[in-house]
């Protein structure tokens, strides 16, 4: 009998972790949906956008592409948020109202980085977010779209091409600018 074939360790590593990339703790894949919390203001069809408001399915950078291309067709508008940012807080009940306002048209997500998920649910409970959310433990994927601190916003028309970016707080005169220039 020949002895079983051994598999080098760094190949066995590289398995597990494709295998896990994008599965959440409780091994849902993480760029789909789980149900934790209220129904969100869901736009588009792109199965990898939570249907639930707090969800909070796991995102690395590749979850996060996949998000913004699965949402092709529909402007998309991308806030990078923490529960412990006091810009964040000021900006979120413009962003609450907007995602209200356009709901028919344009497909708003929260990305909550370097947090806790029980914080972010505590927060987007408190100012009653109607649109889904994600959870970057790292902030990985606000660091790939060109940016170092939080609350980051950036604006996707409907091809999926970024429009603008907001880096800090959004005033209300941008968050109107920058959907006008999606929504139409």
């Amino acid at each position: 009998m020949t002895p079983p074939r051994l598999v080098p360790l760094a190949v066995w590593v590289t398995i597990v972790l494709i295998a896990s990339s994008c599965t959440g703790a409780d091994g849902d894949p993480a760029c789909t949906t789980s149900s934790n919390g209220g129904e969100a203001i869901v736009v588009t069809d792109a199965p990898s956008i939570p249907r639930a408001v707090d969800a909070l399915p796991p995102v690395d950078t590749a979850c996060f592409d996949t998000i913004v291309a699965e949402a092709r067709g529909t402007p998309l508008v991308v806030n990078f948020w923490a529960s412990w940012c006091e810009p964040c807080e000021r900006e979120m009940p413009l962003l609450a109202e907007a995602a209200g306002q356009h709901a028919e048209a344009v497909q708003f997500l929260g990305v909550d980085i370097l947090d806790t998920p029980e914080a972010a649910r505590s927060f987007l409970a408190r100012y009653d977010i109607p649109y889904p959310n994600v959870f970057d433990a790292s902030g990985e994927t606000r660091d790939a779209v060109g940016s170092l601190g939080q609350p980051v916003t950036v604006f996707y028309d409907a091809g999926g091409e970024i429009v603008a970016k907001v880096d800090g707080e959004l005033s209300a005169d941008e968050l109107d600018e920058h959907l006008e220039r999606i929504a139409t």
